[in-house]
């Protein structure tokens, strides 16, 4: 079911269960007459299916202000925002300039609506989670229907919570048990004036006890989540989104053997080509571009994406393909959102490689005129008059890149199996003998460049899809892998006029470099909890990030 159906039929219905849900304190109370009583929402399939579908719509198209789409928080935004907090990217225009520059205070609409809507959805998913627990099974719906349910339930919320310990808390290296440090993680449904009040007093935990518990969520995922599905493939989750999501998740934690663990769920080959069965069949498609374009609604390497389509999407201000496509004919788009010359001039990031080629970028023409800056912008996402692009959240390249990682972190030697992981993404877009220092395992000194090469082709291969925040994020305690000391990185400067003078020019990229980079120990380097919710919610109030 798409979400345009979902939505033309809650209309029709009104049932007030796939409703409810805000931050967790701001709660809206919807019961209109014609509304179903919890009981009979969940009594069928077809019901039940309409209370997931506005779950999932929760995930893809939460409010922002006065009640506009802009794909806060997994529509679009987390793209954007993740990419935005990073150095890969060059804002070209002042949409995203908080976020860019780092001046995100209490009441930025940036940080503000993200974390607003993450907690909605973290609240719809314990109502979903809560009214499937009361479910009784029936000739029509089954116990393994009701915990397959559930299981999409558990994966949304870890999916929010680790999104929100990434903007909103210190990594999990720097001092995880400190008092605090963490998000309050709700599992309780906040419906009514009682559980309102219950929810304002919970405190921020620990992010070790976040990250337990968004472990503990994909476990249950997994547990009871399909292995395949007929329908909504790509944008309803199923067994493998949990264990990808996990690889993720214990990358950030540094528990290098546990990624491992998870990734051979997925792929268990210590050679090319590498494949999954067990728990889905997926693949890495033939060429990189394979996943993006006329394939983003059905290919074999996207594990999870968030459905939008030509009825609901982001709109102008917020869709992919607006923010992220060139200004220049025929794609028309904001080019709000370039490429940055700092990546685009890495001597790794191979002048040949398929990823820096017309299958992959528009050259922008306008360098000054009708308001353009010129620049190098990607087409990833392509669809600008309808904006249907799916936005993409969890993909196999991700997760033989994080084994790769794990197991090469663990041998100061150069691993075999790392290497055939990290070649396999390297080597599609790299045609043999144009890449001849990575050709093979003993082109590298060290386990340590092999790792260093592992990041880079991740900045390279992720580039556009909100990623580069969560490396730069889980890095920074790292001594030998952090980015800029640790902090946030310095950026080509939001003021530049003519960005095509700085790609394949580093000396000018040196002297663009306008936008501070901040130290780790800057207050900065967090999100501050916004004011929409410390003015509702006392306990947040004076658990605020310090700094702000």
């Amino acid at each position: 079911m798409n979400m345009k159906t979902y939505k033309a039929i809650t209309r029709t219905l009104g049932i007030a269960v796939l409703l409810v849900g805000a931050s967790c304190s701001d709660i809206l109370e919807l019961t209109p007459q014609t509304a179903l009583s919890d009981a009979t929402a969940y009594s069928t399939p077809e019901r039940i299916e309409l209370v997931i579908a506005g779950m999932y719509d929760a995930a893809q198209s939460g409010f922002y202000a006065g009640g506009q789409v802009r794909g806060y928080p997994f529509g679009a935004a987390h793209i954007e925002q993740g990419d935005a907090r990073g150095e890969d990217v060059v804002n070209t225009q002042a949409f995203y300039q908080v976020t860019y520059q780092s001046n995100n205070d209490p009441t930025s609409a940036n940080n503000d609506f993200h974390f607003q809507t993450l907690f909605g959805l973290i609240n719809r998913a314990n109502v979903t989670f809560e009214g499937l627990s009361k479910a009784v099974p029936t000739t029509g719906l089954t116990q393994a229907q009701i915990d397959n349910y559930k299981g999409e339930c558990t994966f949304l919320r870890a999916l929010a919570y680790h999104e929100l310990v990434k903007m909103f808390c210190r990594p999990y290296s720097d001092n995880p048990t400190a008092a605090n440090g963490g998000m309050p993680y709700k599992t309780t449904p906040v419906s009514g004036a009682s559980s309102a009040n219950e929810s304002v007093v919970q405190p921020r935990g620990t992010v070790q006890e976040d990250y337990d518990k968004i472990i503990a969520d994909l476990d249950y995922a997994e547990t009871n989540l399909p292995v395949t599905r007929s329908a909504n493939r790509l944008t309803r989750a199923n067994k493998s989104a949990a264990i990808a999501l996990k690889t993720r998740v214990y990358l950030h934690m540094g528990a290098w053997a546990k990624v491992v663990t998870e990734g051979n769920k997925l792929a268990p080959q210590s050679a090319a080509p590498f494949s999954s069965s067990a728990n889905g069949v997926y693949s890495l498609t033939a060429s990189p571009y394979g996943p993006f374009g006329s394939g983003n609604k059905s290919n074999s390497e996207s594990i999870f994406s968030i459905e939008n389509d030509l009825t609901d999407n982001p709109g102008v201000n917020g869709s992919l393909p607006q923010v992220f496509n060139t200004s220049a004919s025929p794609t028309t788009g904001r080019a709000l959102v370039a490429i940055s010359p700092l990546l685009w001039n890495q001597p790794w990031f191979n002048a040949t490689d398929i990823r820096k080629s017309s299958t992959f970028v528009n050259i922008d023409v306008e360098a000054t005129t009708a308001g353009g800056k010129g620049g190098y912008f990607t087409k990833k996402y392509t669809d600008v008059t309808g904006q249907s692009d799916n936005a993409p959240v969890l993909r196999y390249a991700e997760v033989l890149l994080n084994m790769a990682e794990a197991i090469q972190r663990q041998s100061a030697a150069v691993d075999a199996r790392a290497f055939a992981l990290y070649n396999a993404i390297r080597s599609r877009a790299n045609a043999a003998g144009t890449d001849a220092s990575y050709d093979q395992a003993s082109d590298f000194a060290t386990g340590t460049a092999m790792i260093q090469a592992i990041l880079n082709e991740r900045r390279i291969e992720f580039s556009c899809e909100g990623l580069r925040w969560g490396d730069i994020h889980r890095l920074a305690q790292d001594a030998t892998f952090n980015t800029w000391g640790g902090g946030i990185p310095q950026k080509i400067g939001n003021n530049v006029t003519n960005l095509k003078l700085l790609y394949n020019s580093p000396a000018n990229v040196t002297a663009a470099l306008k936008e501070p980079a901040f130290p780790y120990s800057s207050f900065k380097f967090v999100w501050p909890i916004p004011s929409s919710e410390t003015i509702l919610n006392p306990t947040l109030a004076a658990q605020q990030n310090p700094g702000y």
